[in-house]
C-alpha cells in the first residue's frame, strides 16, 4: 500500500500532468503558450455541440376551441335545467295535472249546449257537432282522454256559471268544464266567480228575423225599438236588447226563441252572430240575418269554476293550438263549422277566422319536454 501512495498510481488516483519547471529550458510565457495550445487540442478532440433544438410557436386548433367552447354550452344548459328541475320555479305540467286532481278522473264531464247548429248540437241519435264539441274534444285529448271518456253534458245559460248541467234522465251533473259559447266579460269574473281561460273565438252580436214577414232592414239594436225581441237568458245579448229599447222575452234556450219567432211571438231574434249563423244556414230561405254593426266583442271562454291549476292546462293546449304551426285543429274546427256556414249567411258576420291570441302559460318546461310537442 505504501508504494501505490508513493507513486500516484492507486485505482482511486487520476494522472497529474506535470509542467516543465520554470528555467533556463521553461519561461513563464512559454508555460502559457503550452497550456493554450494544449486546451485548443483538447477542444479539437471534443465533438462538436449538437444545435439547440428550433422552438416552434404553438398553433391555434380552431376546431378545438369551437369543441370546447361547444361543451361549456352544453354544461351550462344542463346546469341551468337541473336548477331549474329542482330548485324551483313555476309548476311543470305534471304539477298542474296533480294540482287540478286530473290523474284522478276516469272520465271528462263537460257541459255544452244542445241546440245551436255549427256550435254545439246533439242530434235526435244522441251524436255530438259543432264548433265547441270540436274545442272540447281538442283540449280533452291533451289532458289525457279518449273520445269514449269525454262526457257531454247539457247546461243552460244561467247554469254556466255554477257549472251545473242536466243528463238526459234530467238528473244534475257537476261537470269539470263549460264549453258553452260562455262569452268573458269583467261582471262574470267579478259577482259569478267564474274562472275563464284564455280566449278561443271572436264574434259579436247579431239579429235573426223571418223572411216571410219582410222585415225591414236591421241595421243598429235601435231599429228593433219596441219589437218583440227573444234573447237567451243571462245573456250578454240580452242586456244590449234591454238598452236599446227592446220588447225582450229571455229563454233559457235559443231554440226557445226559434219557436218564438216561427210562431209570431217575437219579430226577431238577437243572440252571437256564431250561434244565429247556424240556424241560417240550415234554412236560409226562412230567415234574414242582420249584421247591426257591433264590434268583434263577444269574446268566448272555457269556464273551468275554482281550479286554476286546469285553467292553466286549458290555456297550454290553446297556446299550442295558436302557436305551433304543425297543429291545425283549431283551423279544422272552425272551417268544417263556420267557414261552410257563409255561402248560407248572405254575408253577415259569422265569428273572426283566426284564433285568438294566447300569451304562453307559466308554466316549467322540463328538458325533456316540448311545451309545442
Amino acid at each position: 500500500m505504501g508504494s501505490e501512495r508513493s507513486t500516484g498510481t492507486g485505482r482511486f488516483t487520476w494522472p497529474v500532468r506535470r509542467r516543465t519547471p520554470p528555467g533556463p529550458e521553461g519561461t513563464a510565457e512559454d508555460i502559457a503558450v503550452q497550456d493554450v495550445a494544449e486546451r485548443e487540442a483538447a477542444d479539437r478532440r471534443l465533438p462538436p455541440p449538437e444545435p439547440e433544438p428550433l422552438i416552434q410557436p404553438p398553433r391555434f386548433n380552431l376546431a378545438a376551441f369551437r369543441l370546447a367552447a361547444l361543451g361549456l354550452a352544453l354544461v351550462l344548459a344542463l346546469a341551468l335545467a337541473l336548477v331549474r328541475l329542482f330548485v324551483g320555479g313555476p309548476p311543470s305540467v305534471a304539477d298542474l295535472r296533480e294540482q287540478a286532481g286530473v290523474e284522478e278522473w276516469t272520465e271528462l264531464p263537460i257541459g255544452v249546449k244542445d241546440d245551436q247548429p255549427g256550435t254545439a248540437l246533439r242530434d235526435r241519435n244522441g251524436r255530438w257537432s259543432g264548433f265547441d264539441i270540436d274545442i272540447a274534444y281538442m283540449i280533452a285529448e291533451d289532458l289525457g282522454f279518449r273520445r269514449s271518456e269525454v262526457k257531454f253534458y247539457a247546461i243552460e245559460s244561467e247554469d254556466r256559471p255554477r257549472m251545473q248541467a242536466t243528463a238526459p234522465d234530467g238528473k244534475r251533473v257537476p261537470v269539470k268544464l263549460v264549453i258553452a259559447s260562455f262569452s268573458i266579460n269583467a261582471e262574470r269574473k267579478a259577482t259569478a266567480g267564474v274562472r275563464f281561460s284564455s280566449p278561443y273565438l271572436y264574434t259579436e252580436q247579431s239579429v235573426l228575423t223571418l223572411r216571410r214577414d219582410k222585415h225591414p232592414r236591421v241595421s243598429t239594436m235601435a231599429d228593433l225599438h219596441d219589437e218583440g225581441v227573444c234573447s237567451i237568458s243571462s245573456s250578454t245579448s240580452e242586456k244590449a236588447a234591454k238598452e236599446f229599447g227592446a220588447d225582450l222575452i229571455s229563454r233559457n234556450r235559443i231554440s226557445q226563441c226559434i219557436e218564438d219567432l216561427r210562431a209570431g211571438r217575437v219579430k226577431a231574434v238577437t243572440t252571437d252572430a256564431a250561434i244565429l249563423a247556424g240556424y241560417k244556414a240550415r234554412s236560409r230561405e226562412e230567415f234574414d240575418h242582420w249584421d247591426v254593426g257591433f264590434p268583434a266583442n263577444e269574446t268566448w271562454g272555457v269556464n273551468v269554476g275554482d281550479n286554476p291549476a286546469l285553467e292553466k292546462l286549458v290555456d297550454l293546449t290553446l297556446y299550442r293550438s295558436y302557436a305551433d304551426p304543425k297543429d291545425s285543429r283549431w283551423e279544422e274546427a272552425y272551417d268544417r263549422n263556420f267557414q261552410s256556414e257563409v255561402a248560407n249567411n248572405d254575408g253577415a258576420p259569422i265569428a273572426v277566422a283566426e284564433q285568438p291570441r294566447v300569451v304562453r302559460p307559466d308554466i316549467r318546461e322540463q328538458p325533456w319536454e316540448d311545451i309545442l310537442g
